[in-house]
């Protein structure tokens, strides 16, 4: 099997995209050591427990998509639709939020000896003169700031918030909806980074991201907890529906700890014989993921990463992600903005059968990578999608930006939602 594959076109606009396979790629391994450090059962427990109590919890749709299955040439196709999670507009609710409480959960620990301070007595202001003197930032491309900020306001924290200077002005005012003061700093995405870390080592705050770097995981480990209640939602779905666990699972990736997330939560349930095959799905404009496993170790992607799909404009990767995707995953798959359009318009649009679906920039490039995959019969081979593939991929936000989803689509969040397929 060769490393690369060119998918030059296969949606019809002519760009050029690849297929490119993991070299540490082991379909029989066991889930190491290394992996039970960054996500395990017990973890996931706490953190299910606790987020599922949270007011306004309800697991997300997980749609079918027969049309798009048979445009594919597979036997079924399962959508995760994030679109609505507690509101918010991602699965990234599941994640900041979740570690902000967590933060909080730990400085009570410290100022009081409280062992287990309950979420109850955080809310009803049982530590209020504690809370109130955390202040709590990240940066951001939109989603995760989002909740961040919306845990700081719901748990009674401050919370400072970094965006780069390409992040849409829809994308601020949500997050200084929730009462967070906004930031916008020069550079892209990993400049923000690096600017949010060093302002909250001078000024006493505390970084709540969700990409891990030297020196940085704790946080992003609980942040990554909250996603896979994702992947277990969606197992259970299939489940409860008779349905036989997915062959392949196409992730897009960003700094990759939602992908990590959902395959290390599906290697922990089905076991090494039933794992699906994970395929990541970079933009080509950031593709951080691809590149990694094109060298084989994390390599930074330089440049402005100016790609529509916002949420997923990283030019590094989560180092605890690498350590739970190194094994696991499959492949990576490039795709460009164009390809993501298509895709956000085809949902909205679906054909007789489908579900009308609102999906972001950001939620629909492992759908795409999909799409792009089964157009390509060398590259469909080579990954054994075919006529027997069970595949399900995770819509990972909603309309984030209803200005630019409208701009995009040519139509509402709202129109779509509503429309009556015939």
């Amino acid at each position: 099997m060769t490393d690369t594959i060119k998918l030059t076109g296969t949606l019809g606009n002519g760009a050029s995209t690849e297929l490119v396979f993991n070299r540490h790629y082991i379909p029989d391994g066991d889930y190491t050591s290394v992996q039970e450090a960054v996500l395990n059962d017990a973890q996931f427990a706490t953190a299910r427990a606790t987020i599922t109590a949270w007011p306004g919890y309800a697991p997300t749709p997980l749609h079918t998509l027969p049309q798009i299955a048979k445009a594919a040439g597979v036997s079924s196709l399962h959508y995760k639709d994030e679109g609505e999670r507690f509101g918010l507009g991602s699965f990234k609710a599941l994640g900041g939020a979740y570690a902000v409480l967590r933060l909080i959960i730990a400085e009570i620990s410290t100022h009081t000896g409280a062992q287990k301070p309950s979420v109850d007595e955080i809310l009803n202001g049982s530590y209020r003169d504690i809370i109130s003197q955390i202040t709590v930032c990240c940066a951001t491309d939109g989603n995760h700031g989002r909740s961040v900020a919306w845990g700081a306001q719901t748990f009674g924290c401050n919370c400072v918030i970094f965006i780069h200077e390409t992040v849409s002005e829809g994308r601020k005012t949500a997050i200084e909806n929730f009462g967070a003061e906004v930031r916008r700093t020069n550079g892209n995405y990993d400049e923000s980074v690096r600017e949010a870390d060093e302002t909250a080592r001078k000024e006493g705050w505390f970084v709540v991201s969700d990409t891990s770097y030297e020196g940085y995981t704790d946080v992003p480990k609980n942040v990554m907890q909250g996603y896979e209640i994702m992947a277990s939602e969606a197992a259970d779905q299939l489940a409860n529906e008779g349905l036989a666990p997915p062959t392949h699972v196409f992730l897009q990736t960003g700094v990759g700890g939602a992908a990590a997330a959902v395959a290390a939560y599906l290697r922990r349930r089905y076991g090494a014989a039933k794992m699906p095959k994970i395929i990541l799905a970079d933009p080509d404009k950031s593709a951080c993921w691809l590149e990694t496993l094109r060298i084989g170790k994390p390599v930074a992607v330089e440049g402005d990463l100016d790609t529509l799909m916002a949420g997923l404009a990283c030019g590094e990767i989560s180092l605890l992600a690498w350590d739970v995707l190194k094994p696991l995953a499959y492949a990576a798959v490039s795709v460009t903005d164009a390809d993501a359009v298509n895709v956000m318009r085809r949902l909205a649009t679906p054909s007789d059968g489908d579900p009308a679906i609102v999906a972001g920039e950001s939620a629909v490039a492992g759908l795409a990578a999909c799409l792009a995959v089964s157009t390509h019969s060398e590259a469909a081979k080579a990954i054994g999608l075919g006529a027997t593939s069970r595949v399900l991929v995770f819509g990972t936000e909603g309309d984030s930006d209803a200005t630019l989803y409208e701009q995009l689509v040519g139509r509402s969040a709202a129109e779509v939602r509503g429309q009556v397929i015939a």
